[in-house]
């Protein structure tokens, strides 16, 4: 299971996040022909090595000039800010995975009802100061296609600094956080250290609380990777930097489970709202399926299980049911009609109770044996081994599946 674990004792940015990815390993040629996609004259973007308080870390840099033969820009030195028309129809257009383009385009919808709802207007009359900027619409895409591609299993954000004092935006000096970076924060547990500067940008609260599966600290992990974005200040008392760790479980004695999510990414707790997808395929390649399944599990589904149907003129065929976070419903729609052969998904959103979930190593004679445990208000109401643990020591030791079973079953007993 891959993790990705975001420290944000110094904020966050859109631009440090890129830089932490990168420094990690994302390929920056790679990023930049997907961010080259979107057709954005006059911007480049580049990387560079900097140090903040005395550790290195990647500059992820956005560049705007005038096109060739064009005018200058503004004397005054604004920018040209983007509609969401616009921006959505400059995703559309670009090399994105259509996962990554309705990832992408979700973020700039949350993004855009939070400034609505501030400044009491509609999504399609909102003017997007910060958020339709090139370097905005450059980070938020180029996150979306980043965490693509680490394809994580996981993500963790650490409680998250959002700084102090009073930040200026174009509508007047507000207090930080920022009522849109507030807006957007939900459930994320967040604090102060004191320092009197915005450390935490409203493009960082959007990306990071869209990609999180948990917040909390370091979990149990077997590091591969660290990286280091930097950001654009300097704060005395820490580097302004945001460490993004990579790793793999390696010891399942204490590592819970993913914790289910809700529609902002969230985790809920027990009850959840779920979206459930289904169609019936009757004219497609069975080998098909298999495939269609790793790659809605590749992107974020819950659930994909397959049941055999009699359609219409007395035809064999199968229905397919996904159960996904209703925020991955247009994933899922789209990957579906890309993969497969129907031409119609119904969808439904439906509440979905969960036990509590962990996973538990327990000593046998024979080797240490995972037990999925399930809990309901601190009760254990389950708990099964891992096949693959139990499949492993009966190749290793030549005894039948069924009596390492047994054994590790009985080694569960004895453990309390």
């Amino acid at each position: 299971m891959k993790i990705l674990y975001f420290d944000c004792f110094a904020g966050a940015a859109g631009d440090m996040i890129l830089g932490a990815l990168l420094d990690a390993g994302l390929p920056f040629d790679a990023l930049k022909q997907a961010l080259g996609s979107l057709a954005l004259d006059g911007v480049d973007v580049s990387l560079e090595r900097v140090v903040k308080t005395g550790i290195t870390a990647a500059k992820f840099r956005v560049h705007e000039h005038a096109p060739a033969g064009s005018s200058s820009r503004a004397s005054n030195g604004a920018h040209p800010h983007h509609h969401l028309k616009h921006i959505f129809a400059a995703i559309d257009r670009s090399a994105l995975s259509e996962a990554a383009k309705a990832r992408a385009v979700k973020m700039f919808r949350r993004l855009g009802e939070a400034e609505a709802a501030i400044h009491d207007t509609t999504l399609e009359r909102v003017h997007l100061h910060e958020v339709g900027a090139i370097d905005s619409i450059i980070d938020i895409v180029g996150a979306a296609f980043a965490m693509e591609w680490f394809a994580a299993d996981r993500v963790v954000v650490s409680p998250i600094n959002v700084g102090g004092g009073m930040v200026n935006s174009a509508h007047g000096v507000f207090p930080v956080p920022a009522p849109a970076t507030l807006a957007l924060l939900q459930d994320a547990p967040v604090y102060s250290s004191g320092v009197q500067m915005e450390t935490l940008t409203p493009t960082g609260a959007l990306v990071l609380t869209e990609y999180a599966t948990g917040f909390g600290p370091v979990p149990s992990m077997k590091i591969e990777r660290v990286g280091y974005g930097a950001g654009d200040r300097e704060i005395k008392e820490t580097p302004n930097v945001l460490r993004v760790i990579v790793g793999e479980v390696s010891d399942a004695s204490s590592v819970s489970a993913p914790a289910d999510v809700d529609s902002s990414g969230e985790p809920s707790g027990p009850t959840m709202k779920v979206a459930v997808l289904e169609c019936e395929i009757d004219d497609m390649n069975p080998q098909i399926f298999g495939v269609l399944m790793d790659r809605l599990y590749a992107a974020g589904a819950l659930e994909v299980f397959y049941s055999s149907v009699q359609m219409k003129k007395n035809r064999p065929g199968t229905l397919m049911t996904i159960v996904a976070r209703p925020s991955d419903r247009a994933a899922m729609t789209e990957i579906v009609f890309r993969e497969s052969t129907t031409i119609g998904v119904r969808h439904q959103e439906l509440q979905r109770e969960c036990l509590d979930r962990a996973i538990v190593s327990v000593a046998t004679a024979l080797g240490p044996v995972r037990f999925k445990v399930a809990r309901r208000d601190g009760r254990v109401m389950n708990a099964q081994p891992e096949f693959e643990d139990l499949a492993k020591l009966s190749a290793e030791h030549g005894i039948p599946v069924k009596e390492v079973q047994a054994l590790a079953h009985k080694a569960w007993l004895d453990s309390f």
